[in-house]
């Protein structure tokens, strides 16, 4: 299902220590020329960045890429992005480049029916959509809030929290999400799932609701606190954090109806070090999770009872790993910017659960 969004961090301007120096004057000098250039080509950006910052995928395959290139001596100064359609026979379809500054967002794309939506910087404002064959189009943005449907998709997950519609293409906020919620998914069933943090010492929530109406609620086990939520199909996951730490689950595969605590299965859950923030925690459309964290160690369910876990082998040192469908994609990319390049660096691609991986 391509609603699930592929907003996979890493490096905009590439390298490493470990890259290529032997060519790093040529490729300095070309990276300067890139982002200096007030009408950058694509492919220049696209090289010079050497990875996606992130990857969407429409629902008949097609993928979009996002591509950064910024200042390496410093976050401010100029900047160049692009993006490139990629059709599925695995062709470019349509790319795109523009001049920008390294303090500018990020554009982050997410894959809908016909093609993709930028997500919303602040509010509803300059979002658009793309098709498959990279044309823009204008979309409906509204200030009324919707009640979550069938096929609705999550554009922006808090302040404000916004849905994007693909019948009438409509960006508009999402109705009757709880005043105390800190995290929101809606699932393709237009069930919006909440993490409730109340301002009283009572323990955070898990709540869930359709048109409008509460369906049930879950208290967060004590000593943990919830952070990341992410449901589908009748299944849900919080992550469970104590202290600086994430220390297990909190998982549903029944709707709610039976919730159980998930502190060992398999996962290295002390050798997540990196805080919750760097967390990964997304769904396969068959109902196993992928838990893990960014730059690091990344675990699969066996199946979709989400009770064991084994871990990934990867090909590259992935910055980041994400889900669509049951396909997984992995990002191998610098965690300091410079103008050389990591080894393996790049998209890789896994259709069989992380047996097997292409490069793209």
């Amino acid at each position: 299902m391509a609603n699930a969004v592929l907003a996979l961090t890493a490096c905009g301007s590439g390298g490493s220590d470990h890259g290529e120096s032997a060519n790093s004057g040529g490729r300095e000098a070309k990276y300067k020329r890139v982002i200096e250039d007030p009408h950058p080509r694509p492919a220049d950006v696209i090289e010079a960045a050497g990875a996606p910052t992130g990857v969407a995928r429409a629902d008949d395959g097609s993928l979009l890429l996002t591509y950064d290139a910024g200042n390496v001596e410093d976050d401010e100064g100029p900047a160049a992005t692009a993006w490139r359609i990629v059709g599925p026979e695995g062709g470019t379809v349509a790319e795109h480049a523009e001049h920008s500054n390294a303090e500018a967002v990020r554009a982050a794309f997410k894959g809908v029916p016909g093609g993709f939506v930028r997500v919303p910087e602040e509010g509803a404002g300059g979002t658009y959509a793309l098709d498959v064959r990279g044309e823009r189009h204008k979309l409906i943005t509204t200030g009324t809030p919707l009640r979550a449907r069938p096929g609705d998709i999550l554009l922006a997950e808090m302040e404000p929290t916004l849905v994007y519609r693909p019948a009438t293409r409509t960006v508009a906020p999402l109705a009757a999400v709880p005043k105390d919620a800190i995290r929101v998914a809606v699932d393709e069933r237009g069930t919006v799932w909440s993490l409730d943090q109340p301002l009283t010492e009572d323990p955070n929530r898990v709540v869930w609701q359709r048109d409008g109406r509460t369906l049930g609620s879950r208290a967060v086990p004590k000593p943990y606190t919830g952070d990341i939520l992410a449901a589908r199909g009748g299944i849900a996951a919080l992550s469970l954090t104590r202290g600086e730490g994430v220390r297990g689950l909190l998982v549903t595969t029944d709707g709610g109806g039976h919730w159980r605590t998930v502190l060992d299965g398999g996962i290295a859950w002390r050798d997540l070090k990196r805080g919750p923030e760097s967390l990964v925690l997304e769904l396969f459309s068959d109902g196993r999770l992928l838990v893990g964290e960014e730059g690091g160690r990344y675990w699969l369910a066996d199946d979709r009872t989400n009770s064991a876990f084994h871990e990934l082998r990867t090909p590259a040192a992935f910055t980041s790993v994400s889900v669509d469908g049951t396909t997984l994609y992995g990002i191998a990319d610098a965690t300091t910017a410079t103008y050389d390049l990591v080894k393996d660096e790049g998209l890789w691609t896994s259709r069989d659960g992380g047996r097997e991986w292409r490069r793209h």
